[in-house]
């Protein structure tokens, strides 16, 4: 079965935004949809972590944020009904995750079919999980990089969008790997995000085409 995604007649895509760390994909998201790279809107920002500079970076933009506590829940699908609520409530058609440190389950996967996407700092399906910047250097690869890919009920593995490549130098390490994949990651998700709010992403199976 072939999902074709962002077919639609409003002329900005709704996004939200799941973080839980600094949010520098999220101010990249951001700058693009000011700059009208792509006809899109931030229209909320959720965070599992009551310090997470990602809802400052909202407030500041005048974008609601708001933050969820997972200990007022009993259980992932709990906390995961009541982001999805928020989310309903506030239209939102894609989600973005933005260094968002929580698995997704079936109640948001339920909610949205396809239309989560996520950001990892490595060319998936190599070094998924935490720490991938350091598994690469420690591996000895010679290229690395960041995809782009629709969410699913693993870690990681879902189909892949965009990807970026990144050299790995003899001298790196972790740090300055993952600054140089930064770079990269904020230019690949506003591109991505693009193409979904131009209604050219295609999904079958594994396989996602552009047209």
């Amino acid at each position: 079965m072939s999902w074709l995604l962002g077919d639609r007649e409003m002329s900005d895509f709704r996004l939200g935004v799941l973080a839980s760390g600094r949010g520098s994909n999220l101010q990249s998201i951001m700058d693009a949809c000011a700059a009208r790279q792509l006809e899109a809107e931030v229209v909320l920002v959720i965070s599992d972590q009551v310090s997470a500079y990602a809802l400052e970076r909202a407030r500041a933009a005048g974008i609601p944020a708001v933050y969820i506590n997972p200990g007022n829940y009993q259980s992932r699908q709990d906390y995961d009904a009541a982001v999805v609520e928020i989310l309903l409530a506030h239209g939102v058609e894609l989600v973005c995750l933005a260094g968002y440190m929580r698995l997704v389950g079936k109640v948001m996967l339920a909610a949205y079919p396809n239309k989560i996407i996520n950001i990892h700092p490595a060319l998936l399906p190599a070094f998924p999980g935490l720490h991938a910047q350091r598994q690469a250097c420690e591996y000895g690869v010679k290229y690395s990089g960041c995809t782009v890919h629709i969410v699913d009920e693993g870690m990681d593995t879902g189909p892949i969008i965009l990807q970026a490549a990144v050299p790995v130098s003899d001298g790196d390490d972790e740090d300055s790997l993952s600054a140089r994949i930064l770079e990269q990651e904020h230019r690949l998700y506003p591109e991505a995000l693009r193409l979904f709010a131009e209604g050219r992403i295609v999904v079958a199976g594994r396989k996602v085409s552009i047209v």
